[in-house]
């Protein structure tokens, strides 16, 4: 057996702690350690973002990165976004809008908007794309998301145009 590493983070704004072997990683330790299973595990190769977080305020794919890489630092997840019993605005916008379907990328997917929508609260539609496209959707067609974006910015702005 391998060399337990001893982690502390910040997970949604709590401080969490861990034993994890030196080869775990971030997206088991989320799931396996800490119980936070809104983060999936698709490719396992980077290339879907379902796995997608944030790390100290960046989008990364939890499954190409070693839990013990993240000691120390903030992370935010999808189940982060909810505050005190009340969705997020880009949690009830895909709700509102169908942007989900099976629902697989849906936390990557939120992530990703979450971070679009922090450094550019008004997004054209293009933007929007651009931004989502790191994440793969199989069912979609994307209409839904792109919609459900715009009316979070849109919410997330005060409802102003």
């Amino acid at each position: 057996m391998s060399e337990q590493r001893q982690l502390r983070l910040v997970v949604n704004g709590e401080v969490r702690t861990g034993q994890v072997e030196p080869r775990k990683l971030l997206v088991d330790f989320l799931r396996e350690d800490l119980g936070l299973t809104g983060t999936h595990v698709g490719c396992e190769h980077g290339i879907c973002g379902a796995c997608t977080i944030l790390v100290n305020g960046e989008a990364a794919r939890s499954c190409l990165m070693l839990a013990v890489q993240a000691d120390g630092a903030e992370l935010l997840t999808v189940e982060g976004l909810a505050r005190e019993g009340r969705l997020h605005p880009l949690q009830d916008a895909f709700w509102e809008h169908h942007g989900l379907q099976c629902g697989f990328c849906t936390p990557g997917m939120l992530i990703a908007a979450y971070d679009l929508l922090q450094t550019n609260p008004t997004p054209t539609e293009e933007e929007i794309r651009a931004g989502l496209s790191a994440v793969l959707c199989r069912c979609t067609g994307y209409h839904g998301i792109v919609r459900a974006v715009q009316a979070a910015a849109e919410c997330l702005r005060g409802g102003e145009e």
